[in-house]
């Protein structure tokens, strides 16, 4: 692991410069990649070959915290996806081993130190029988390390909770609206049988549907309109006194922006981009919130055209003229815009365009594009940072929630 001594390491001469020089960002990269391994400050200086003092200064100041406090964050939450999915299906020492602490017994000390909670206690806080009404609400409560004992999972349209979580959410539900009409009598019989802790939905539900959601358990309807997801966070953070957690999930995101939108300026430059949507045989500008924090407040991409235009009507002639140096697609899933799509791939004037001559056409998926969420925006930001940079985001938000 690496030493408690910043300075201590695997000997190195400043003076050799016969050994090749890592960018910072590719030596953040190996952290992530091998946090389970033991690393020392000495090995990843040379590595980047300046001095050790000058490497623990360097990290710090590019990414806002030690090379050692960002280790340590990667392996505790590893140490929680572990947690949460095996339980006590596996040892205390075992977790340890996986995480990069040969020591269960200071993996555990450290544990309470950085969360606050033993790893025993840590299992039984973070199953509270909470249930969740839509799949946004998901992207709120693993936020705050809480995986919900009922949520709305599909296969299709919920595919990242679907796989990651199917085994560990009791009670799946039906989604809502839009896609179900009238399911929530079924989901609300669903949830009167499981009698959870308490119902966390949105504000968008009629108020007859919350006062009968009210009379099953505790209830807590995160509001919606004119509220972003920070906020949203904090809401529902109150209501399940878990506040502190929110305000550490929203100040690594606010560091994690800051390192990307540093790595995307250096590949797209002064690069504009549009964000389409293929529907039926026409092509449409689109916007949502999450694409607007992410794409244009977050990481400061300058926008070609209108960019809050939620869905415009756009002919492949008014696209050209604008011309995009990037394009992001998103193509509905029915057969019409499928096909649309395949014929407008061979024509002439499609291939003109010099996003497309460049191949800098980035088809996007509705997940996580089309949710808005703590976790969404987040994987938002993986998804950007590896489509522009070609760059592997720290890969735990895929597979861990809570903080990364």
């Amino acid at each position: 692991m690496l030493s408690d001594d910043p300075y201590a390491a695997d000997q190195f001469s400043a003076g050799d410069e016969r050994k090749p020089k890592k960018e910072l960002s590719e030596i953040k990269q190996y952290v992530e990649e091998h946090f389970h391994e033991p690393l020392s400050i000495g090995q990843l200086a040379e590595m980047a070959n300046i001095s050790p003092k000058y490497f623990v200064d360097l990290f710090k100041k590019n990414f806002g915290q030690s090379a050692m406090k960002y280790l340590s964050e990667l392996r505790i939450n590893e140490a929680k996806r572990y947690l949460l999915s095996a339980g006590e299906q596996l040892r205390l020492r075992d977790i340890a081993l996986k995480v990069g602490y040969s020591d269960e017994f200071y993996f555990s000390r450290k544990f309470k130190k950085e969360v606050g909670v033993s790893p025993s206690d840590y299992i039984k806080k973070a199953r509270q029988r909470i249930a969740a009404c839509s799949p946004e609400i998901i992207g709120l409560l693993l936020a705050l390390d809480i995986v919900p004992v009922a949520a709305p999972l599909d296969p299709k349209w919920t595919a990242y909770y679907y796989n990651a979580y199917r085994t560990t959410i009791a009670a799946p539900l039906q989604l809502p609206d839009p896609y179900n009409p009238r399911i929530f009598e079924a989901n609300l019989e669903k949830l009167a049988g499981l009698r959870p802790d308490a119902i966390i939905g949105t504000e968008q539900l009629e108020r007859s549907e919350q006062d009968r959601l009210s009379s099953i358990a505790a209830t807590c309807f995160v509001p919606v309109e004119h509220c972003g997801w920070r906020e949203q966070l904090r809401v529902l953070a109150r209501f399940l006194e878990r506040e502190a957690k929110a305000e550490e999930w929203i100040m690594h995101h606010e560091r994690k922006v800051k390192a990307a939108r540093t790595e995307i300026e250096r590949t797209l430059g002064r690069d504009k981009i549009m964000v389409l949507r293929i529907y039926g045989d026409h092509i449409h500008t689109y916007w949502n919130r999450g694409i607007d924090e992410v794409l244009y407040e977050d990481l400061k991409i300058q926008p070609a055209g209108p960019a809050r235009s939620p869905s415009n009507p756009l002919t492949l002639e008014q696209l050209a003229e604008i011309d995009p140096e990037r394009l992001l697609v998103v193509v509905c899933a029915e057969a019409a815009s499928r096909t649309y799509w395949l014929s407008l791939q061979h024509s002439a004037e499609w291939r003109q365009l010099q996003a497309v001559k460049n191949g800098q056409l980035h088809p996007i998926p509705s997940d996580p594009w089309f949710e808005y969420s703590a976790v969404a925006v987040s994987r938002m930001l993986d998804e950007a940072l590896l489509m522009f940079t070609g760059k592997c985001p720290n890969g735990l938000q895929d597979a861990v929630h809570g903080a990364t």
